[in-house]
Formats: structure tokens, C-alpha cells, sequence
């Protein structure tokens, strides 16, 4: 269970191929939009292999009023979401959030580091440009990295260039040297970044050996990535003598939730532990993609948020659910 969300019916108005995996995707949705800051997502509802599912995306660019531009990274060993949006045309008709913000930038620090890894570059793409746009009146300073494995996959490079010039700087499968980024950046400095779990992994620790506040270090994660490859997994609510498989193509929360088993959450990214929920027995391995844990509390593995996290072996759960007394 979360907050009530309105959806509301869209059509694709037209597709574009970013690159050889990356789509960008142009809906309008009835009654129109509102203007939304960048870092801003919305969510999707999607029919996966005949299930009803929930996916969130990154929005590109400022609104027009009428539309909402975002992109899919194509994965063939995800959840099936991103190919359940490949497989749609232009004119079929989607259910949309409006949009939200738990990625917000905020305007005031005297310099900003951009990072982004893979598909991670969207919802710093309208960051860079409001950032840059504001940065000859105000002085502050903005530095973009921006990694891939291959140069192909560099989605929005040419954006990026055009808005950034040589404040940008791209890698291809070479890792960041956060320490020596970090250490460039003045105080004040704040750092904005989206990628998978160990890229943001490396950039907390790095953040925390510097020093820095906190509160500076600002990330989203896709809530895809993980050490292991999906695959099937047995899951056991005792308070619910619930025993079923998890389909690899399946979330925790959405099997849960499509048991009839209620579960809190909100980000579905792994960001803020809602759904975070007690293990009482675990026959085999956790793979946590949470960004919300500590690494002392991943390897306990007496709690994992089931939005994103994932299991080899055997996992049994407990609930939120209490009888009434």
C-alpha cells in the first residue's frame, strides 16, 4: 500500500531509437501536463507476460504542457518491463502518473559534480541544461562524467556536448576516480548522481572519506542492477502460509502484492526503505540493489527491501500484516 496515486490515460505519440538499446519515448497524455523540475520521474503501468506492473522512468527535458518525453533502456535479462515497452508502437495507449520528484536539484551550491552511468544520464540531462543555463548570471561552476561501457551506448552525447562543451568529460568501462573528483569539487560543493548500485556504492564511500556533509551527496538509482543474473526464487510468508516462486521476470513487492500480501513502499527504486522487511530464514543468497542499507547491514541479511532486491536459493519473509486483537 501507498499513497493514492491518479493515473491517467496516454498515447505514445512518437518513438525515436537513442541508441542501439536505448528508446526515447514522447507521450500525451489527456488533459495535458504541468510544468515539472528536472530530476522529476514518472510511473508507467504495464502489462509484463500478462501481469499488471508498475514501472518508473525519468523525465528528459522541460514540459511543454501537452507532452512527457522519457527513455527505456532495453534489457534482456531485466524484469521484462523494458522489453514490454519495446514491443509498443506509436498510437497505443498507456497509463501514466503525473509526474513526481524524489530527485530534486537544488539551485543554491557554489559548484555541482554531474555523474551519470549508462541509462543513469536522464534525469541528469535536464539538470545539466538548467545548471549550465543559469551558471553565466550566477558564477556557479558544473563538471559532468558521464560513463558507458561502450561509446555507442553514450546515450544524448550530443546534448550533453552542446549544453556542457568541455565541462564534460566521458568514460567508456573505466571506473570514476571519485576521490580525486571529489577532492577538485570547492566546500559547498554538491554531487548529483544516477547509475547502477556499485557506482553509487564507490561514490558514497568516497564522499564519506572526504568528509563531506551528507546532505551534499545527492543519487537515484534504476533499481535494476545487481551482482547476480535474475532467476527464479522460492518465497515463504509464514503469516500468510504463502509458498510460491518468484519468477525471475518478477519484483518481490509485485509477487507479494499479486499473492494478496500488502506491502509499504514508495520509491520502487530501493532508495527509501518503506518496504524493507525482517528475513526469518534464508537458504541461499541475497543479491541487496538497495542504496538504502549500509554495506555492515546488507551483510547481515536481516532485512532487504523487496522493490528491488533479489534471491538465489530460498528466502522466508515476514509481514507488515498484524490480526487484530
Amino acid at each position: 500500500m501507498t499513497t493514492t496515486r491518479i493515473w491517467t490515460d496516454a498515447v505514445i505519440e512518437s518513438m525515436q531509437d537513442i541508441t542501439p538499446t536505448v528508446r526515447e519515448f514522447c507521450v500525451r497524455p489527456e488533459g495535458g501536463v504541468g510544468h515539472h523540475e528536472p530530476g522529476s520521474h514518472l510511473q508507467v503501468q504495464l502489462l509484463v507476460n500478462g501481469r499488471p506492473q508498475t514501472r518508473s522512468y525519468s523525465l528528459l527535458g522541460d514540459a511543454d504542457g501537452q507532452t512527457l518525453r522519457f527513455a527505456v533502456k532495453r534489457l534482456a535479462t531485466g524484469r521484462g518491463g523494458s522489453l514490454a515497452m519495446w514491443r509498443l508502437a506509436v498510437g497505443e495507449r498507456l497509463q501514466v502518473s503525473a509526474p513526481e520528484n524524489h530527485f530534486a536539484l537544488d539551485l543554491n551550491a557554489p559548484a555541482y559534480l554531474l555523474v551519470a552511468g549508462g541509462i543513469g544520464v536522464t534525469p541528469l540531462l535536464s539538470m545539466a541544461r538548467a545548471l549550465t543555463a543559469r551558471s553565466a548570471s550566477t558564477g556557479q561552476h558544473v563538471r559532468m562524467h558521464y560513463g558507458a561501457r561502450s561509446a555507442e551506448e553514450l546515450a544524448f552525447l550530443p546534448q550533453l556536448q552542446e549544453c556542457l562543451g568541455s565541462r564534460l568529460h566521458t568514460t567508456v568501462t573505466a571506473p570514476i576516480d571519485f576521490a580525486a573528483e571529489i577532492a577538485a569539487l570547492p566546500t559547498g560543493a554538491q554531487m548529483y548522481l544516477c547509475g547502477p548500485v556499485p557506482m553509487l556504492d564507490a561514490a558514497r564511500q568516497a564522499w564519506q572519506a572526504a568528509g563531506r556533509p551528507a546532505i551534499d551527496l545527492r543519487y537515484e538509482t534504476f533499481g535494476s542492477s545487481g551482482r547476480l543474473a535474475p532467476q527464479a526464487f522460492r518465497l515463504l510468508v509464514p503469516r500468510h502460509a504463502l509458498d510460491i516462486m518468484v519468477p525471475a521476470d518478477c519484483s518481490l513487492l509485485d509477487a507479494l502484492e499479486q499473492a494478496g500480501v500488502d506491502a509499504v513502499f514508495d520509491c520502487r527504486r530501493g532508495e527509501c526503505g518503506l518496504c524493507a522487511t525482517d528475513v526469518l530464514a534464508l537458504d541461499g543468497e541475497i543479491d541487496h540493489r538497495d542504496v538504502f542499507f549500509s554495506a555492515h547491514e546488507k551483510s547481515e541479511n536481516k532485512r532487504l527491501c523487496v522493490c528491488v532486491s533479489r534471491v538465489v536459493g530460498a528466502i522466508t519473509l515476514d509481514s507488515a500484516y498484524r490480526p487484530d486483537v
